[in-house]
């Protein structure tokens, strides 16, 4: 029977070595969007985004719905990624 202790590092390489989905992105994002985006990334809360760029939360969540949609990514680390590949912040 194997030991769990010892197949797990080598099962948990294997995970990171997959790659995070291309985006396939039919529509381009808007200026918001993008600024949005960046900010999230950055790790900002969707309150704290609202504050800095004069909004409503519900807008910025608004905004970051559309991303996702758009980009065609599921999570904040999906989103994170894209970011960094497309140098909208540094890693």
């Amino acid at each position: 029977m194997p030991r769990f202790g010892i197949r797990l590092p080598s099962i948990w390489i294997r995970l990171r070595a997959v790659p995070a989905p291309r985006s396939r992105a039919k529509e381009p994002l808007s200026a918001r969007e993008r600024s949005v985006l960046q900010l999230v990334a950055e790790g900002n809360s969707n309150k704290k985004i609202a504050s800095i760029l004069n909004l409503s939360a519900k807008t910025v969540e608004t905004h970051r719905l559309t991303v996702h949609r758009k980009l065609e990514l599921r999570t904040t680390a999906d989103l994170v990624r894209y970011a960094i590949r497309n140098k909208l912040i540094e890693a």
